[in-house]
């Protein structure tokens, strides 16, 4: 069984395996079976060999009829659809890749549940016959194309034994099927490279370059806010950061002097107050693509003869669009970045008098949303204590929803500020703190 999403070459698979079969004189049998998707959807290829053709009676494989499941997609293998064709004893190999469903566009707060579906996959045929390998990550990285993916995955099998035909069909068959096949024969390679030394596969595609501290997890409370206040000093200045600080600390030391033994707030208004106090306006987008590491990290990803494009919507140039009213997006070229460097310096201008792009009813609005945060913090400390606590944290974290840019940052602050409102009133009604908490 070959599973994955339509698209990424599954049902070309299934095709090299049956024609390796056929060219070692094997009986096969292969049923693609995909949903209404053109790309995307789920598709399933239940593949059969057999010595003699005579042995395979259906090309439909039954319940718990699999001994491999070649899993491209985690959330299609982990599926009932595909488990049902397996049993304990299936062998299973499945890329790890994590490539979101459908349902993030209902859900902005949808978290990927990569341990839950590895999990659900090993249960299902028995610890120990389940490998996981991040293969879209290291055939990218190879090859250059995550088309690459599936590939990559059948010389992975092909090695642990667990596809019954040689190397030289499998080949073969790539190379009768004329496309790619250079970049087909070599993913193929790789995979099995990979299932003898993964290790060694992981090193070489490790990034050259060291990893950059804002992507790693601050430990500590501590840890956070000195990021955070050494990010705002390059952002504005020190005065800005030290803005940020003294809030923080307020916070911090209520929390620890009314609601003893609990934790959380601190660490809401850290990450939450900075997030408004951060928001990125034209200054910051420039400061941002000036910064000469922006240029070290596209070096570090591209090779060769390549063009950069910009595609932005200034304020005071852009026109809208006139159905939707919108702002539209433009392409500028790599001149741009004279004028990034320009504007960068210019922070210093940022909600001043001389502010030209601080008077866009979007930037008023940010600035605004800073003052009415302080305002409702100063609030909650005044009048924290263990039985509100955690209500407490809610307010503190209501900014985590308002999110995006322009109309679609405007329709997610309606809704936040919606919800403040009620949870500010259940704050200020010590009867209603237990329920809403």
């Amino acid at each position: 069984m070959v599973n994955g999403v339509v698209g990424t070459g599954v049902v070309t698979i299934g095709a090299i395996v049956g024609m390796a079969a056929h060219l070692e004189g094997k009986g096969f049998g292969g049923l693609d079976m995909a949903g209404l998707a053109q790309k995307g959807g789920s598709v399933w290829s239940h593949l059969q060999i057999a010595a003699d053709p005579d042995d395979i009676k259906t090309v439909r494989l039954g319940s718990g009829g699999a001994r491999l499941v070649l899993g491209c997609d985690l959330v299609v293998s982990a599926s009932q659809k595909t488990l049902d064709t397996a049993r304990t004893g299936t062998r299973v190999v499945a890329n790890t890749h994590q490539q979101m469903t459908g349902d993030f566009t209902r859900n902005a707060n949808m978290q990927f549940p990569a341990q839950s579906l590895k999990r659900t996959i090993s249960k299902g045929v028995g610890e120990g016959n389940a490998e996981f390998v991040d293969a879209t990550r290291i055939a990218t990285a190879l090859i250059g194309d995550s088309i690459a993916t599936n590939m990559f995955m059948l010389g992975y099998a092909f090695q642990k034994g667990l596809v019954p035909v040689s190397s030289a069909a499998i080949n073969k068959a790539i190379e009768l099927n004329g496309a790619a096949v250079k970049m087909n024969q070599a993913a193929f390679l790789w995979g099995r490279r990979a299932a003898a030394d993964l290790a060694a596969v992981e090193r070489l595609v490790a990034p050259k370059s060291e990893t950059i501290a804002a992507t790693t997890m601050s430990l500590t409370l501590e840890e956070m806010v000195a990021r955070r206040v050494e990010f705002l000093t390059g952002y504005q200045n020190a005065a800005y950061a030290e803005r940020y600080r003294s809030l923080v600390e307020r916070v911090k030391q209520a929390e620890t002097a009314k609601a003893k033994g609990l934790t959380g707030l601190g660490e809401a208004v850290a990450r939450y107050y900075f997030k408004l106090l951060a928001y990125k306006d034209e200054y910051e987008v420039a400061r941002l693509y000036a910064d000469p590491a922006f240029m070290e990290k596209i070096r570090s990803q591209f090779e060769g003869d390549y063009k950069l494009h910009f595609h932005l919507a200034p304020p005071l140039f852009s026109k809208r669009d006139p159905v939707t009213g919108e702002l539209r997006k433009s392409e500028y070229g790599t001149w741009v970045f004279s004028a990034f460097k320009v504007l960068a310096k210019l922070r210093g201008l940022r909600g001043t008098a001389l502010d030209i792009f601080g008077y866009t009813p979007e930037r008023r609005m940010e600035r605004r949303l800073i003052g009415e945060y302080e305002t409702v913090i100063g609030e909650i400390i005044g009048k924290l204590g263990p039985e509100n606590h955690a209500l407490a944290v809610k307010i503190a974290s209501i900014s985590e929803d308002i999110r995006g840019y322009g109309h679609i940052k405007e329709r997610n602050l309606k809704t936040a500020k919606a919800n403040e409102v009620e949870l500010l009133a259940a704050f200020r009604s010590p009867e209603k703190v237990r329920s809403a908490a």
